[in-house]
């Protein structure tokens, strides 16, 4: 058998990562999605009421406004992070 060649005259990718190739779904993105959906599973089972300190202020509220905003404030943060590094 004989090795494959390449015969293009121009020699390089278009489009930068991937030859331009944008798919929808990559195993990352898919994990993403399936982190984001037990995540939201799991804060809205936990609702019961708790007693949460907030530095000083003793507040109670229902569990999954307190997980679901410390979500939040996480992926904010992790967007910031992401955004600053590029």
């Amino acid at each position: 058998m004989s090795p494959k060649t390449s015969q293009s005259g121009g020699g390089g990718k278009v489009g930068g990562k991937g030859g331009g190739r944008n798919p929808a779904f990559t195993p990352a993105r898919i994990a993403v999605l399936v982190l984001a959906v037990l995540t939201l599973i799991f804060i809205f089972e936990n609702t019961k009421e708790t007693e949460i300190r907030l530095l000083i202020p003793l507040v109670t509220m229902p569990l999954w406004t307190a997980l679901l905003g410390t979500a939040v404030i996480g992926a904010l943060c992790g967007a910031y992070f992401m955004r600053r590094r590029r």
